[in-house]
């Protein structure tokens, strides 16, 4: 008599060798029968979540979609969606973050290998005297944010904060938050939940396979958000808690003001859909996507897709960059607007990455490390939902106060972990200097917590003070006790 289960099981890899075949992918159970059962079950529930379908689909738009942009059908940004950093909108983003209106969403999932490093980017420490981590930095400009919320309207203030993670980030993000008792936050305030992957496929379409019972995937990029937060139930969640607004930012900017109010209430108070903020640009060919409008709707266009004539092209007015609102991957979000996503989902392309992708050839069945691009990734941007909204909003924003990103190894000179240390206790200088105080001399360096100022307030009694060595300023009585 035969075993149920094991009919099940011939069933079950029936039909997924038919809807693999189907597609053209019947090669990856080409070593299935060499596995052994625990290994053969993995691999099943692999393939089983992959709607083989739709990917392959998916792939042959990607292989044929040819650039048909047209640069000159670029556009700047009208001036009636653009504005400069202003406090007027502060109280009105902090009212709304103390009546738990707002939310953070953090993209943590990037792995940090330009970086060099075998930890998420958030668990990296970038060399402050305090050693802190990225993500210890942005969970107490949280903190702070709910306490001058709560001390301002008298409320009790939460920012839930939802953290992406990845395949390869995932465990060691939430093992990180654990053993630092989730930095001071409430352990139900911080939510975290996996970005989607795809197959890796090589130039002639066809799934890559990482080993003999598994296939090489990648995350699906950072506009995968979408999908992750329906499918993982953020938007259910958000709703639940009464939340309107989302702040969502890239965990590698050491300088990330989390949760902003001036840029929450700016964006609130316009209606708006989603909103972003830029830096100007430093110059013409630095290499950074630009905030602009193309074929009439909003969106991010790549450096290398701008021709050097419109780069350099500069305002009769004020002699300023036409092109120069450079993105900085830190986005406003209304719930509303997340939760229509998928009503356009399917009008968003993926792009094509190159890449060098370890597989196992499946005419030897050996391993093989290519020394040149083999196989593509698909990955969506955060950026391409732009397009789709009604009401869309543009913040300048500082560049000393509001990015330092870190992406480059030690040593690099530039968005390297040197750079992020710098700006921070720069930015700390100017905190003090603006307070009224002084530094005894240059080669002071001082940190100031978050905990204690989350923007250059609440250090008023430093005025007329002066700074005699080097410290760490958690609260104004470290300053006394030098």
């Amino acid at each position: 008599m035969l075993d149920n289960n094991y009919v099940k099981k011939k069933i079950e890899i029936g039909k997924l060798n038919f809807g693999y075949k189907k597609a053209g992918q019947e090669h990856v159970f080409k070593f299935f029968n060499e596995l052994n059962k625990i290994d053969q079950e993995v691999f099943l529930r692999q393939l089983s979540q992959v709607e083989v379908d739709q990917v392959s689909v998916l792939i042959q738009q990607a292989m044929s979609h040819k650039l048909t942009q047209d640069a000159n059908k670029l556009e700047p940004l009208p001036q009636d969606v653009i504005d400069s950093s202003h406090s007027q909108w502060y109280q009105t983003g902090l009212q709304l973050i103390a009546e738990n209106k707002v939310a953070v969403i953090l993209m943590a999932g990037g792995q940090g290998t330009r970086l060099g490093s075998q930890i998420p980017k958030g668990c990296y420490d970038i060399g402050l005297p305090s050693h802190k981590s990225l993500f210890q930095l942005q969970a107490e400009r949280i903190k702070r944010l709910q306490t001058l919320a709560s001390s301002s309207y008298g409320k009790n203030s939460i920012i839930p904060w939802y953290i992406m993670t990845s395949g390869p980030t995932d465990v060691p993000t939430r093992q990180f938050f654990k053993q630092h008792d989730y930095f001071g936050l409430s352990k139900q305030n911080v939510l975290f939940f996996k970005q989607g992957v795809l197959p890796c496929f090589d130039l002639q379409g066809k799934f890559m396979l990482e080993e003999k019972g598994k296939l090489a995937v990648a995350p699906d990029g950072n506009g995968g958000i979408y999908n992750a937060l329906h499918r993982e139930g953020v938007i259910k969640s958000l709703k639940e808690r009464g939340v309107l607004y989302s702040h969502c930012y890239c965990v590698d900017n050491s300088l990330a003001k989390v949760a902003d109010p001036i840029f929450i209430g700016y964006c609130a108070s316009r209606h708006t859909d989603v909103g972003i903020k830029v830096v100007a640009k430093n110059n013409p060919e630095e290499p950074v996507g630009v905030v602009a409008r193309r074929n009439g709707k909003y969106g991010v266009v790549e450096y290398s897709e701008i021709s050097a004539e419109l780069a350099n092209m500069r305002s009769h007015q004020d002699g300023n960059l036409v092109y120069g609102a450079a993105n900085i991957a830190n986005h406003f979000f209304s719930i509303d607007f997340l939760e229509r996503v998928p009503s356009f989902a399917d009008q968003l392309e993926y792009h094509v990455a190159h890449k060098k992708i370890p597989f196992i050839d499946v005419s030897t069945g050996e391993q093989v490390y290519p020394t040149k691009p083999n196989g593509i990734k698909l990955e969506r941007f955060v950026f391409d939902v732009f397009g789709h909204c009604e009401a869309f909003s543009v913040l300048q924003v500082d560049r000393a106060d509001e990015f330092a990103p870190l992406k480059n190894g030690s040593g690099a000179g530039v968005d390297c972990p040197e750079t992020s240390r710098a700006a921070i206790l720069n930015q700390a200088q100017r905190f003090i200097t603006q307070a009224g105080g002084h530094y005894q001399d240059q080669s002071i360096e001082v940190e100031i917590s978050p905990l204690l100022s989350y923007g250059g307030e609440n250090l008023e009694k430093l005025n007329g003070k002066y700074i005699q060595k080097s410290c760490i300023l958690n609260s104004l009585d470290d300053i006394y006790s030098q």
